[in-house]
């Protein structure tokens, strides 16, 4: 082992005992790192150390990127090795053990900011009501499970991890309880349960042949073992055709619209980021842009001037000075 794998196996032990980074986001950072390791291999004709990550340039950095590219890798993977790259070299500074600007100096490549796209309120409840798939093939006691995952993802704003994370203990006995969820970096959050989502849990575990002990997983597969997310998306996927819905129907849009129906309705911006259980409000502040599009939307078809309105905001401000 070199001292540069020393180094890289000190800074993921920091990232998971005290930034407690999730375990797919380590799994991620040490496969960015192995990746790297490989291409200093091959481009400096020998297994990387420590002295020769100092002396790199940005253009050796740039090469890297470029040969990832090349191998068909997106920009925003390219942008998560690189923070990778960086947060590895700020560790390596803070413990004296390594002195490297090239990976601050290194510019990423631009990413174009989507917006999330979320359900309208009518699709997003039909999404989480059993009866909506009354007519496939699957038993009752499945179709319920479905339904209350997905009630959790959309009524109370949870990624599809934290819903099939839960154990049966931790299922709320009333409406106006609240659910303490465990979330990215083992944040714990609270969370109010609306009555319909209790409702939907509720005629799960009357159905669920399968005993559930307090300490195990709330959701389970068909066999009686932990529900996997896979099930989740292939429901939806089934729902989309069903429902007429888009590609961007998905199990983590019902999160997106939690948010934004809750913006749309007044709700409070920092509640918001609280109840998603978001580290920043700026990653929160996305859904006012999407509350702001669908305002200018349902602006431009209804207002009687909204043509003129809407060629007015794409042509070049008035100049003055040109008149």
């Amino acid at each position: 082992m070199t001292d540069f794998d020393t180094l890289t196996r000190d800074w993921l032990g920091h990232l998971a005992h005290e930034r407690r980074l999730s375990p797919k986001t380590l799994e991620a950072y040490g496969r960015d790192l192995r990746q790297f390791a490989v291409f200093l291999t091959e481009h400096l004709g020998g297994a990387p150390s420590l002295s020769d990550i100092a002396t790199l340039k940005p253009a050796d950095l740039r090469a890297f990127l470029g040969r990832r590219r090349r191998d068909g890798v997106g920009n925003r993977t390219l942008m998560r090795q690189l923070a990778a790259l960086r947060s590895l070299a700020r560790f390596g500074e803070r413990t004296g053990k390594l002195k490297a600007a090239a990976f601050a100096a290194t510019r990423g490549p631009r990413i174009g900011k989507s917006l999330p796209r979320p359900l309208e309120a009518g699709a997003a409840r039909a999404v989480t009501q059993a009866d909506t798939r009354a007519g496939e093939a699957h038993e009752q006691w499945i179709l319920a499970r479905d339904a209350a995952v997905l009630a959790l993802l959309y009524g109370c704003g949870l990624r599809i991890s934290e819903a099939l994370s839960l154990t049966r203990a931790q299922v709320p006995a009333s409406p106006g309880d609240t659910l303490t969820v465990i979330g990215k970096g083992n944040k714990t959050r609270m969370v109010p349960v609306l009555p319909v989502v209790v409702t939907a849990i509720a005629e799960y575990l009357s159905l669920c042949p399968w005993r559930l002990p307090p300490d195990g997983p709330l959701f389970l597969g068909a066999k009686g073992g932990p529900l996997s997310p896979r099930i989740i998306q292939l429901a939806v996927e089934g729902l989309r055709g069903a429902l007429g819905l888009p590609s961007s129907a998905t199990p983590h849009s019902l999160r997106h619209s939690f948010a934004t129906h809750l913006l749309g309705r007044g709700g409070d911006l920092r509640a918001i980021q609280e109840l998603l259980g978001h580290a920043s409000l700026s990653t929160t502040q996305i859904y006012t842009r999407i509350d702001s599009a669908r305002l200018m939307a349902a602006y431009d078809a209804a207002h009687p001037r909204a043509g003129a309105a809407s060629a007015f905001r794409t042509t070049k401000p008035f100049d003055a000075a040109a008149e």
